[in-house]
């Protein structure tokens, strides 16, 4: 597993009510939800975001509430995997469920900086910072959390596995 793109970078504490505003909550449809993202500190972030992108944040990414809808408007906008130096345990969680890739990674999360184009090996950890060709070390996933990941989230993962175990 891998991915590519630019780079979309916030500092520390960017909250779920950041990532998506809770007045926007009783949209019913991802890609509607999904115009809404960031839009509290970064109105241009739907107008640029290209499928691939990459999110890059510093400490406590993703605290505040347990709102499973903050890793799905990032997902859903188009970002494939989001770096940053440490995630809310919550945010973390819920990404894993719903299929977006994250890595902690203090060094990338320092180095990168905004519109630097980046690749990330999911099966090594390595980040590559192509702009700057540099590369960083986060731990690798697991193969579980990769399975979770490539099937879109865990219950598309549960489904896949009890389609198998039916065959």
């Amino acid at each position: 597993m891998n991915a590519k793109g630019f780079v979309h970078k916030y500092g520390d504490n960017v909250d779920t009510d950041v990532i998506i505003p809770a007045r926007y909550l009783n949209i019913a449809d991802k890609r509607e939800l999904a115009t809404h993202c960031m839009e509290d500190i970064d109105t241009n972030f739907v107008k640029v975001v290209q499928c691939g992108d990459v999110m890059v944040g510093g400490y406590n990414f993703g605290c505040g509430s347990s709102r499973e809808h903050a890793p799905m408007v990032i997902k859903e906008s188009g970002i494939s995997c989001v770096i940053a130096k440490t995630f809310a345990r919550i945010f973390y969680r819920n990404a894993i469920n719903i299929g977006l890739a994250i890595l902690e990674c203090p060094e990338a999360s320092e180095r990168i900086e905004a519109g630097d184009e980046v690749s990330v090996d999911f099966d090594t950890g390595l980040i590559t910072n192509v702009t700057k060709n540099e590369t960083y070390e986060s731990l690798p996933f697991p193969e579980f959390i990769k399975e979770i990941i490539a099937a879109g989230g865990l219950l598309a993962s549960i489904q896949a596995k009890q389609g198998k175990a039916e065959e």
